[in-house]
């Protein structure tokens, strides 16, 4: 006999339990419907960020590592953990791919480009896994490192690239990496098929197609000044 009852998961993406003030803007909202829901019906909490979900203490969450746990019904362990975990032990040093494509520009007196975001949002990268691939590439005696920074402004504070870029900076002082290009996410990591935005990024990697500086961190308060923060700052080389 077949059964009549249905079941649905239905998930509402941002969606969260405040704490009942001003800055909540659900609370604030009109929600009789889902009100109604928590009144009449069980229901319960479940935390969302951190370990809880597979990330560090005190990191946010984001709806892939929702989509992710829920989809799994256990805790799995996301990339930006395990990455951590491989720099803390230095396993990431014995990273057969890695390894291969520092030993092979070695080698060959060949060129390592390192693309992505320089930030600690965690929800697509972290600086200081960067960092340790620079350091990686000093062990192996490589002098033509260079870094394509992508400015960040959606997962950290939109005028806090700045400080990153100085911070990494500061690390490559004693190294052979340098940073040789900068641009605000929002021309790189477009992912809804904008290719005039994409061409922006790419010809700018490609071809070196930016506004020329000699000092980065300056470029970057010009571009604040301007009102264009982090996420949308133009290629500069």
């Amino acid at each position: 006999m077949k059964s009549t009852k249905r079941v649905i998961l239905i998930i509402l993406d941002g969606w969260g339990i405040g704490d009942k003030t001003k800055s909540d803007v659900i609370f604030q909202g009109e929600t009789p419907y889902y009100d109604s829901l928590i009144e009449k019906y069980p229901n319960s909490q479940l935390l969302a960020c951190g370990k809880n979900v597979g990330l560090p203490d005190g990191q946010m969450g984001n709806s892939e590592v929702g989509h992710l746990n829920i989809g799994a019904g256990r805790i799995v362990y996301q990339d930006l953990v395990r990455i951590n975990y491989a720099v803390k032990d230095n396993s990431i040093a014995k990273n057969p791919v890695l390894s291969e494509a520092f030993t092979y520009a070695k080698e060959r007196n060949k060129a390592v480009h390192f693309l992505g975001l320089v930030s600690d949002g965690g929800v697509h990268s972290s600086d200081k896994h960067l960092e340790k691939l620079c350091d990686l590439t000093k062990d192996y005696g490589l002098n033509k490192v260079f870094i394509h920074a992508l400015t960040d402004g959606r997962d950290t504070d939109p005028k806090s690239g700045l400080g990153f870029i100085k911070n990494l900076e500061n690390h490559l002082q004693n190294s052979s990496a340098e940073i040789a290009s900068v641009v605000g996410r929002y021309y790189t990591m477009d992912r809804d098929k904008r290719w005039d935005r994409i061409k922006k990024g790419y010809d700018l990697m490609v071809h070196g197609k930016g506004k020329q500086t000699q000092n980065i961190p300056q470029a970057i308060r010009e571009s604040y000044k301007k009102g264009v923060t982090d996420e949308f700052i133009k290629p500069i080389v």
